[in-house]
């Protein structure tokens, strides 16, 4: 009877457990489906929502137009000189080419897409290597004067000639010509047969940006498994003329957008707004036209004109190229502005780019403008700012009288500083503030600043725009850097050296606008490059001339000028003269410093900076050559080249001749 109740017992609270059991397992289930729910109605509603979207709507991106990059002649007609244009991207289909065929497809698309380049790259690089060669031999030869000098490399271009001409040497030269050809060649067909061994890949590019004529070549051969496809490219129609203004459209990262110059400033105007185009299907999957279609129009970029002068911009390109190959220079600057506006005429830099095949550059620094990002020592043509300082506070005047010594003892500085004639010339004696210019005296020009005063000279330096960025309209501006001059005790050797250019960073474009203010009466302008922005919707943004502030008064510009005017008709500056009209200017020759060791190397960068007509300046233009081989001044590189160019320039505008 006992066991029976037992057994009972332990039946029924079995039972009640099993029960329980169920219970708990229900309840949990029910747990996991509320918190699931939960989960995908409230934590990641959003991703499910998309994915439900993705199924049932269509959404595409419609892409604007990127805007133009215009430039003008003198007639007022329009050039592009960045704008977009259709080429075809040639690409192979490895699965569907025949192997025994690689080699036969490989040197056919050589011949066409390769063959004349490679040609002329290994030709070009030739000429290049015969230069350098009789730069290293001009530079034994540094120490002679310029007639001499100038001889010596006529005689050995003269005796290079006669070497070249010579049928034995010229074979021996031709057969290396033709070696570096074919081993470019090889390296080039075996990448190709690479491209084409992946029959996993579904396409291998093999060209870009092909043209119309080209592409005509290619499918008149009518090769197997090679395709290609219509796309539109940024195109760069004036090529390396405008590399340092435009900039280029490239990749940063995986993102497609404007790099350097003015593409990269005005990126976003350029761009434009992307438009988007949506509807919805329906449960069959058809696309419902009805209440849910949704469009947006893409807004095309704007159009940038510039103020660049077509004319002026090749010419001065041209002529720079020339200058730099005959002097030897490793490279050269041109900056023009016109002095009442701040508008930039014409910017080119030595060497460049092609902005179509930016991707096939080295260096990259070579994407930066020297106009605006290279900062150097400008010597002597800052010496002209140290003397409009010391006119404007009628501390000297033109005949005013100084006594040279030749060299001028600094406190706390153990050698004297000396005049670049002194193992020649030796003192001047008594010398006008108008001579200090014209002979270029680095004792004379200490003396101005003496007499203007240390923090007095600092706040003309920093009032003709050194020291910080002009906020020109392109990226990658340089400030320079005058931070000798900004410690809270100035030492009196950067204050000397300072006076007549050296210690301190300055970028061509600062120099340049800085003599514009002495040309424009005494007022910095705003530097700018862009006159128009023409946006899409058809208005227009003109820009206007900005002025910065007085920097000197009238009457100081005034006398300043007719000093450098001096420089050209009595100075060392007689062959930036230009015949018919008066010209105001002043060189610089600037060591270089040492950057292994401590002072300076033996290469130097020529610089003169100047405007004409003096009297009613249309230009100011600054010329920078870097490290010339063939003479020791800017008297003889950069002072001519100015003198070419503004000819060209004055009878380009018509400008009467004044004398």
């Amino acid at each position: 009877m006992f066991n029976k109740k037992r057994r009972s017992r332990f039946q029924n609270y079995f039972k009640n457990s099993r029960i329980n059991l169920i219970l708990a397992i229900i309840f949990l289930f029910g747990a996991s489906i509320i918190y699931r729910l939960y989960v995908l109605q409230v934590v990641e509603y959003d991703v499910y929502h998309a994915l439900a979207q993705e199924q049932h709507q269509v959404l595409s991106r419609l892409e604007p137009e990127r805007g133009k990059i215009l430039v003008q002649d003198h007639s007022g007609e329009l050039f592009p000189v960045a704008t977009n244009r259709e080429f075809a991207l040639v690409y192979v289909v490895p699965k569907e080419m025949d192997v025994l065929s690689y080699a036969d497809t490989a040197e056919k698309i050589y011949q066409i897409f390769y063959e004349q380049k490679v040609k002329e790259e290994v030709e070009e690089e030739c000429a290049r290597a015969d230069e350098e060669q009789l730069n290293q031999e001009l530079k034994k030869f540094k120490d002679l004067s310029e007639e001499e000098l100038a001889a010596k490399k006529e005689e050995l271009w003269q005796h290079w000639q006669t070497v070249w001409q010579d049928k034995f040497l010229q074979e021996i030269r031709q057969g290396k010509i033709d070696a570096a050809i074919e081993e470019r060649k090889k390296n080039i067909i075996e990448n190709l047969i690479a491209k084409f061994s992946k029959p996993g890949d579904p396409y291998e590019p093999i060209a870009e940006k092909v043209d119309e004529e080209t592409l005509n070549r290619l499918l008149a051969l009518n090769l197997k498994g090679v395709y290609f496809l219509k796309k539109k490219y940024r195109f760069y129609p004036e090529k390396n003329t405008y590399s340092h203004l435009s900039g280029f459209f490239g990749f940063k990262g995986e993102k497609q957008q404007g790099l350097y110059g003015l593409e990269g400033y005005f990126n976003e105007e350029l761009s434009g707004q992307s438009g988007i185009i949506s509807a919805e299907r329906d449960a069959r999957g058809r696309v419902i036209i009805m209440n849910s279609l949704k469009y947006r129009q893409p807004v095309d970029g704007a159009d940038l004109v510039l103020t660049i002068d077509r004319t002026v911009q090749y010419t001065v390109c041209q002529k720079l190229e020339e200058a730099v190959k005959r002097h030897g220079a490793d490279k050269g600057t041109v900056v023009i502005i016109q002095p009442f506006t701040g508008a930039i005429i014409a910017m080119c830099s030595v060497p460049n780019y092609d902005p179509n095949n930016y991707q096939e550059v080295e260096d990259i620094t070579l994407f930066n403008n020297p106009a605006i990002f290279n900062q150097y020592e400008p010597g002597s043509v800052f010496k002209v700012i140290t003397m409009a300082a010391g006119l404007d506070l009628r501390k000297v005047e033109p005949n005013s009288l100084f006594h040279d010594k030749g060299y001028v003892k600094i406190e706390g500085w153990p050698k004297p500083i000396r005049n670049s004639d002194y193992d020649t010339h030796g003192p001047h004696g008594w010398v006008t503030m108008t001579e200090i210019l014209e002979k270029s005296l680095n004792t004379g020009i200490i003396f101005v600043k003496d007499r203007v005063g240390d923090d007095n000279f600092v706040k003309y330096v920093k009032l003709f725009g050194f020291g910080e960025k002009t906020g020109i309209e392109m990226e990658s501006e340089a400030s320079g850097n005058i931070s000798n001059l900004l410690r809270k005790r100035l030492r009196p050797i950067d204050l000397a050296t300072a006076a007549f250019g050296q210690g301190i960073a300055v970028t061509p474009l600062q120099m340049a606008m800085a003599y514009g203010a002495i040309a424009n009466g005494g007022i910095l302008m705003k530097p700018f490059i862009v006159k128009e922005i023409k946006w899409s919707d058809g208005s227009v943004d003109k820009i206007q001339p900005k002025q910065i502030r007085r920097v000197i008064s009238e009457r100081a510009a005034l006398l300043l000028g007719g000093m450098m005017t001096n420089v050209i008709e009595n100075g060392h500056a007689k062959r930036a003269a230009i015949p018919g009209y008066y010209v105001a200017g002043k060189t610089g020759t600037a060591q270089v410093p040492d950057k292994k060791r401590r002072g300076y190397s033996d290469k130097t960068i020529h610089t003169f900076i100047g405007f004409a007509p003096a009297d009613e300046p249309r230009f100011v233009m600054l010329v920078r050559l870097d490290d010339p081989k063939d003479v020791r001044f800017a008297a003889s590189s950069a002072a001519p080249l100015f003198g070419e160019i503004g000819k060209f320039l004055l009878n380009y505008w018509q400008v009467p001749e004044e004398r």
